[in-house]
């Protein structure tokens, strides 16, 4: 379980030397003595392209080491960690939905989902159709998912995203490709999922922002 994850003077090292010039200079998350984010909550880390917002989720998640300064889980630096540690954190702890979203376009949506599902053991098929149907995607369920729309995509990524328990979701502009009416049922879903497992969110944006109702905004 993790309660908390603090960053420390963190900063990307293609950023170096740039430290004292926009947008770093004026970033509320690069180069902070301490940034931390608490479960259960919600943060919003908002940023033009180019400043990092992926970055800092892959250096979350463990997926890139190439930065300054530390991040720490409850106080523990994650430099430290073994693989095997990433591991147990990345099926129990940490959730990601990445920008990209990694679908396998020649698996249909179901199969995509149990790709990881099947690892995590965490959801139900009955709970996957659920979700599925909240996302309007309930008629979609045999379909590959190289045919479907960027937009259709992305809601299944996130239904992926959330076949296992976590302590904190990171997600990187989930609701990129979407119009108001699916923010708002990609936000519900998430908010109750979260808040289902005491959870916080941690949502990157460029300007379409996940619709939460009560969350912290940061400047990236």
């Amino acid at each position: 379980m993790i309660d908390e994850i603090t960053l420390r003077r963190v900063l990307p090292r293609v950023f170096r030397g740039l430290e004292n010039e926009e947008p770093v200079s004026r970033s509320e998350v690069w180069m902070r003595d301490a940034v931390t984010f608490r479960r259960p909550g919600s943060y919003i880390i908002e940023a033009e392209s180019g400043t990092g917002k992926s970055s800092l989720c892959s250096f979350i998640y463990g997926a890139r080491t190439d930065y300054d300064g530390e991040i720490l889980f409850d106080g523990k630096p994650v430099s430290s960690f073994s693989i095997g540690k990433w591991c147990e954190l990345r099926c129990r702890a940490l959730a990601y939905l990445p920008q990209e979203m990694r679908l396998f376009p020649e698996l249909t949506v179901m199969e995509n989902i149990d790709v990881k599902n099947r690892l995590t053991g965490f959801r139900t098929p009955s709970r996957i159709r659920e979700m599925l149907e909240m996302l309007e995607l309930g008629a979609r369920l045999d379909d590959r998912a190289g045919i479907l729309s960027i937009g259709q995509q992305q809601r299944v990524a996130i239904v992926r995203a959330l076949c296992q328990p976590f302590d904190f979701l990171l997600v990187d502009e989930p609701v990129s490709h979407l119009d108001a009416r699916n923010n708002q049922a990609v936000a519900s879903l998430i908010a109750s999922e979260a808040a289902a497992q005491g959870a916080a969110i941690i949502a990157t944006s460029v300007g379409n922002k996940l619709t939460l109702s009560d969350y912290q905004l940061l400047n990236l």
